[in-house]
């Protein structure tokens, strides 16, 4: 099996790093060889948070160079299009239509873009949801990355009982079943 590439990013605070280790889980119950790297920019909440994600028989980097990502997931509608660049030509952007206003925007110094999603559809295979939304209906808006996880979790080749042992295994005991509901939503959608 060729190295498969997978680049979550986001804004600090938003979960990159809780399902990061989700994705590591997986893979690593399924016997693949599996490389993490998180770049933190200002990664307090606002600043930009990559990680990448890559598996296969035998890893030998972690980093996922530009144009070979197979799924790139987006917490933040501005980072996909930061990011997309990262995407292969046949790969997936899953994105969580959700606007998250950088510092340049907040003070007025830049201008947040229209149409992102809409515009990166253009050229991509896009998914998107309103998986805040989704996730304050369901009591937690913490869990909104989960089920962004759950949507993208369709274009890998795990099931969704395999996925949801591993939830239960790297989630903290007591909202075990707030993130399997999450990533069961996510995965129906």
């Amino acid at each position: 099996m060729e190295t498969k590439n997978i680049m979550i990013v986001g804004v600090g605070g938003q979960g990159t790093l809780l399902t990061s280790r989700i994705l590591g889980g997986i893979m690593l119950s399924a016997g693949y060889d599996v490389k993490l790297s998180e770049v933190h920019g200002r990664a307090q909440r606002g600043g930009s948070v990559v990680t990448f994600v890559r598996y296969g028989e035998k890893v030998a980097e972690p980093i996922v160079e530009e144009g070979c990502a197979d799924v790139l997931i987006a917490f933040e509608r501005l980072e996909a299009m930061r990011y997309v660049q990262f995407l292969k030509k046949d790969g997936v952007l899953i994105v969580n239509d959700q606007r998250i206003d950088p510092m340049p925007v907040v003070t007025g110094a830049a201008q947040y873009p229209e149409n992102i999603i809409e515009n990166l559809s253009k050229q991509y295979k896009v998914y998107s949801i309103d998986a805040q939304s989704e996730a304050l209906k369901m009591g937690n808006a913490r869990v909104f990355n989960i089920i962004v996880l759950g949507m993208a979790a369709k274009h890998m080749n795990f099931t969704k009982e395999e996925w949801l042992k591993v939830i239960e295994e790297t989630v903290p005991p007591k909202t075990i079943d707030i993130n399997k509901a999450a990533f069961i939503k996510g995965f129906e959608f």
